[in-house]
């Protein structure tokens, strides 16, 4: 079966930086557009970073430019997201998607993560 794994969360401090894996199974990565999401309770999810099929062209969200980095290993079929500067507020549960479409505007993808927890606390 087709799956997304992610893994990496944790408890971390302000400034602190994490990394984020995403293993797939079931699937060639290659074959995909990757990206990832997160969602803080109350809130909707939202859009944090997306990469293409080759890896040579990233987008980011505004909140997160700058100090997070997306990336991925077609060859160990997984994806990445590097965060560095970590601020309260990119306290969410992360999740990991994948889809062979990409659309600016509104992407919603075919396939999901069960999500990792990142908590910023002192």
């Amino acid at each position: 079966q087709a799956q997304l794994a992610e893994s990496g969360g944790g408890s971390v401090k302000p400034g602190d930086s994490l990394r984020l894996s995403c293993a797939a199974s079931g699937l060639t990565l290659s074959n995909y557009v990757a990206g990832w999401f997160r969602q803080a309770p109350g809130t909707e999810r939202e859009f944090v970073a997306v990469i293409n099929r080759s890896g040579g062209m990233t987008s980011y969200a505004d909140s997160v430019k700058g100090r997070f980095t997306i990336s991925r290993d077609n060859a160990k079929n997984a994806v990445y997201l590097k965060m560095n500067s970590l601020k309260p507020e990119d306290s969410a549960v992360y999740y990991c998607a994948a889809d062979k479409v990409y659309r600016t505007y509104n992407w919603y993808p075919n396939y999901w993560g069960q999500g990792t927890q990142v908590t910023l606390s002192s």
